[in-house]
């Protein structure tokens, strides 16, 4: 907690309800706490009929009030540039409402599915990539499409690992995690329940004793966190990596990469550095999908395999994420790694090391 919640009591800042429900919704909320720019005074107005702000304390805390270009800042906080629609980005860039076999369960691979099962996150990320629904009290699914969504599940015996996603699921009571889990759990084919949240990062908070002794009912479990910047990975984010570890959770995050955000070799592997030493593996790093409004954000592909080719040997293999593409129009997602063949022969390949020494290697 800064001075600027200087306020809130101990007890209510480490209540996750706290927090959301007092949640930074407007332009006037936020300037209490950052001092806004014009253009993003501007940004909160013209985006708000199409993807609402919501910031919660915990994260506005990290922002720094002086600094713009601010890695949390530029996540939470709209700009101006947000309100430009690329002709190549869409609403449902995945075409995730297409490859829907039931409401609100998304198939694209033979052997597993996304559930979508809340539309509400502690902070709505200006990247995000479901802004169509996410924050739209509308989109959020009732019950009885969730209960459809598993029947259809326990009815396809070819489906072994189930993604919950959102929104966040974390955001559900804690009694409606442990019916999900539940019910998933009883289900004989379905080996793994991965669960795609950013509360650790924006709400560690809901991270509670009570919802990881629900976790370690229902192994094995794999939480997919989502940090993208070093200054994320807070004494409150490490506590509750701990707990989710100890419960018997094994952790993993997906970074998106963002332009002025974390689009260079030293943030990469800083944020590497810090996920390690939280329990979490750094697993994937996505190129910015094209939703509506965030071309701002994305990078050329050819720098994204500019930061991974510049990290190699300057940090282990443990601290190295993928580079993935998931490509538009629900064609899946593809690994995109720098160039290290440099010559193929019936006898031989040449390789490049990481210090770009060409060296030969003999085929088998």
């Amino acid at each position: 907690m800064t001075h600027l919640f200087a306020h809130v009591s101990p007890s209510d800042w480490a209540d996750w309800r706290w927090q959301l429900r007092h949640r930074l919704r407007t332009a006037d909320a936020l300037e209490q706490i950052v001092p806004l720019t014009d253009d993003e005074r501007r940004a909160c107005a013209i985006t708000a009929d199409r993807f609402r702000l919501g910031v919660t304390p915990y994260y506005a805390s990290l922002i720094d009030p002086d600094d713009p270009a601010c890695p949390i800042r530029r996540q939470a906080i709209p700009t101006s540039a947000e309100a430009l629609i690329h002709p190549d980005e869409r609403a449902d860039p995945l075409s995730e409402e297409r490859d829907m076999p039931v409401p609100g369960l998304t198939r694209r691979y033979p052997d597993r599915v996304l559930l979508y099962t809340t539309h509400t996150c502690a902070v709505y990320c200006r990247h995000c990539t479901r802004r169509r629904k996410v924050s739209d009290p509308g989109s959020a699914p009732p019950r009885q499409h969730l209960d459809a969504a598993i029947d259809w599940i326990a009815e396809h015996p070819e489906i072994r690992d189930v993604i919950l996603s959102g929104g966040d699921p974390l955001s559900l009571p804690d009694r409606t995690l442990d019916r999900l889990l539940g019910r998933l759990a009883a289900i004989p084919h379905v080996q793994i329940v991965r669960i795609g949240t950013r509360n650790p990062t924006s709400l560690p908070q809901r991270i509670t004793p009570e919802l990881c002794e629900i976790f370690r009912k229902y192994p094995p479990l794999y939480l997919m966190t989502h940090f993208n910047h070093e200054r994320e990975c807070t004494p409150q984010a490490a506590q509750a990596a701990t707990r989710l570890a100890e419960a018997g959770c094994v952790m993993a995050n997906q970074a998106v990469l963002l332009r002025g955000v974390n689009d260079s070799p030293e943030a990469q592997i800083a944020l590497s550095h810090a996920l390690l030493a939280m329990r979490i593996r750094p697993y994937r790093l996505y190129q910015c999908d094209l939703s509506e409004g965030t071309s701002h954000f994305r990078t050329s592909l050819r720098r994204g395999i500019e930061i991974l080719d510049a990290m190699r040997g300057r940090t282990s293999g443990l601290s190295m994420p993928e580079l993935i593409v998931d490509l538009p129009d629900g064609h899946g997602k593809v690994p995109i790694h720098p160039g290290h063949v440099v010559e193929r022969a019936a006898d031989h390949w040449v390789l490049r090391s990481y210090q770009g020494e060409r060296v030969v290697v003999p085929e088998v």
